[in-house]
């Protein structure tokens, strides 16, 4: 296989990463993919091949990545979209799959990553709760999202003389194969997500695919460091305006001044 086009994919199995592993493959890519499940939607995919174990468990992750080297060799490209999703301790399991698990990936990939004039690139996968409170997820996915975003800035500085680049991105809320048949069953909320995103509909899997592979590609050479947040621009609304627009004071094209006591 071309090592030039050899992309470890961790947490690939389902929702973005699937979607993100059918598109590396179909632009020439080798895919590796270390997941916690089983790996059965990627047999008509050669170039394709899996590992599965638990990134949280240190000595499968690294059985894991030895492997994937043995097999074929240095990586290109890095994208992580690990998320926990097992029973127990949420904040023990939050952290130790979102956080330990990406910085034993960096600091392997600081060891076993290309060589210096060829270099290699990771994306991580964060959220929009790693900025906003998302009420529906725990204390512990926010710290993990949050932290991610402070360890890809370190990453970029401490492996950026090995040639190594670490992006991440925030998407929001995302059309995936696995919530599909949930908004085609609440189409209210569906509309409204169009009526409140800037460029008038809902972010999908592949629209993260195609900017992590834009991120993994040469022709982002020279960016590092940072977190790009996709969320067709929702985020830029002032909440009080936003909240305005949605409220029955939406037809008032003018705030008039609350008027002064005599």
């Amino acid at each position: 296989m071309n090592a030039r086009t050899h992309t470890l994919v961790v947490g690939g199995s389902k929702g973005i990463g699937r979607t993100l592993v059918r598109a590396l493959a179909a632009d020439g890519h080798a895919v590796s993919i270390i997941s916690r499940t089983a790996l059965t939607d990627f047999d008509d995919l050669p170039s394709v091949k899996g590992w599965p174990a638990d990134v949280a468990e240190v000595r499968l992750l690294h059985a894991a990545l030895a492997s994937v080297l043995e097999t074929h060799g240095p990586v290109t490209g890095v994208a992580l979209l690990q998320r926990y999703r097992g029973g127990g301790d949420d904040w023990e399991g939050e952290l130790n799959t979102s956080l330990t698990a990406t910085r034993n990936i960096l600091d392997w990939i600081g060891e076993h990553g290309r060589s210096r004039d060829d270099g290699t690139a990771v994306v991580v996968i964060g959220s929009a709760a790693g900025s906003f409170v998302a009420s529906e997820q725990p204390v512990s996915y926010h710290v993990a999202k949050a932290g991610i975003t402070q360890m890809v800035r370190y990453y970029a500085v401490t492996l950026g003389p090995k040639r190594v680049r670490v992006n991440s991105v925030s998407p929001g809320t995302i059309l995936k194969e696995e919530n599909q048949s949930f908004y085609r069953d609440n189409p209210e909320l569906e509309q409204l997500y169009r009526d409140i995103i800037p460029v008038g509909r809902m972010g999908t899997a592949q629209d993260v695919a195609n900017l992590v592979i834009f991120l993994l590609s040469e022709r982002a050479s020279f960016l590092t460091g940072q977190n790009i947040v996709l969320d067709g621009g929702v985020s830029l609304h002032w909440h009080e305006a936003l909240a305005r627009r949605l409220s029955p004071m939406k037809d008032m094209n003018v705030v008039r001044p609350i008027p002064r006591s005599s």
